[in-house]
């Protein structure tokens, strides 16, 4: 497979654009900082102050500066805290290192939590656990030899895990990137102690670049940006902490076609956006978001009467697996999906389909999980939310 990044900027909005031997696979977006209304951005980090408990549902509320988050209380017996006010696991006015790991979304506020993580390219130090860990996604018996080589870092302060991009890349540049890793984790509690409240203490890198780290390294041939001012930066990061990957970017030139154009890039986005979305062979989709879930409903489109119609409906049924997995990466979906897959009478015929869905599923670089089928064979599907999906940014 060979990937490729496009990032263009259309008004006050930054797109990034991921494709997979030419097709789009994923789109990211995000307004253009403007420095007189910033918000907490995604994975900074700030010293935070209890301002409620609320007991009965396990939670907190902790300002960062302006912005009241959601805080889980479960953390609290391992949080960092920079002021203790009382005895408790966790009291009103106590002064704590949080990290931001949810966007605000419509009426929720942001979240925060106190198990602390560093992401790069290859691997992510976490104080949430401290085990040794790598994706699922890399190949088991190397898998296991990396963590192996690795168990001389195990610690009781905070864990590492590998991230996919790990399994291609020398195992000096993965323990290079490793102990840069540990000297920002370091560095952070060292100067903790010394700052005010409502300190940001690291702010996040911007949402394109993190894109970017976020992106399977295996097949990426290059990335592609047309504003000189984000190709300047992306850039001047490459240069400071991947040098090695200064030979994928390059600066689009036409004057006379856009990126946009030349990819036909509103046309995909103005689908992303439609509810509908149709098969190659006839079926289509019908996507509902909701506040609480995703409702995905196949339908065959056309009349089949006198067709082998079991065997056409596991066919169209195949065909929405593999489309329903890529519209809810290419519209960065997330929590609770249910899939009204055509129903299928036999068992055999539904393991198939199943086997099929999972398969796509497990392609997402994202966690996606499918759960379990009701007795209305629904289909339950869960992946998860880091950023806001596609149909939630308004541009304007």
């Amino acid at each position: 497979m060979t990937r490729k990044i496009l990032i263009t900027k259309e008004d006050n909005w930054i797109w990034t654009w991921e494709l997979e031997d030419d097709e789009i696979a994923e789109i990211h977006c995000s307004p253009q900082e403007n420095p007189d209304h910033q918000k907490p951005a995604l994975n900074s980090i700030y010293i935070g102050k209890v301002q409620n408990i609320v007991a009965n549902i396990g939670a907190a509320f902790i300002n960062i500066g302006g912005t009241n988050c959601y805080y889980d209380m479960s953390q609290a017996k391992n949080a960092f805290f920079t002021q203790k006010t009382g005895k408790k696991p966790l009291c009103i006015g106590d002064e704590l290192v949080v990290q931001i790991t949810k966007e605000a979304a419509k009426t929720k506020v942001p979240t925060v939590s106190s198990n602390i993580s560093f992401t790069g390219w290859y691997a992510v130090l976490t104080s949430g656990n401290t085990r040794i860990g790598a994706s699922a996604k890399i190949p088991k018996v190397q898998r296991e030899e990396l963590k192996e080589q690795l168990q001389n870092l195990k610690n009781e302060e905070y864990g590492i895990i590998l991230r996919t991009n790990a399994k291609d890349a020398p195992f000096e540049t993965v323990t290079k990137e490793i102990k840069q890793l540990q000297n920002r984790y370091k560095h952070l509690k060292e100067t903790a102690m010394h700052r005010t409240c409502y300190s940001c203490l690291e702010t996040a890198v911007k949402p394109y670049i993190a894109d970017l780290k976020n992106v399977y390294l295996d097949g990426l041939k290059e990335i592609i940006i047309e504003d000189i001012e984000l190709f300047e930066e992306v850039q001047t990061y490459f240069e400071t902490e991947q040098p090695e990957y200064l030979s994928m970017l390059r600066k689009y030139e036409d004057q006379m076609l856009s990126l946009s154009a030349l990819y036909n890039l509103k046309k995909v986005l103005e689908r992303a956006m439609n509810e509908r979305v149709w098969l190659k062979h006839g079926g289509y989709l019908v996507i509902q978001p909701t506040e609480a879930l995703t409702v995905v409903d196949v339908n065959s489109g056309k009349d089949i009467s006198g067709k082998n119609t079991a065997a056409s409906y596991l066919k169209i049924n195949l065909e929405a697996a593999r489309e329903i997995a890529h519209q809810m990466r290419l519209r960065n979906l997330s929590g609770i999906i249910l899939v009204d897959f055509i129903n299928l009478n036999d068992e055999k015929a539904m393991q198939t389909l199943l086997k099929e869905f999972r398969y796509h599923l497990s392609k997402d670089p994202i966690q996606a999980t499918l759960v379990d089928v009701t007795g209305l064979q629904l289909v339950e599907v869960t992946r998860k939310k880091v950023r806001k999906p596609l149909y939630e940014y308004h541009t304007k």
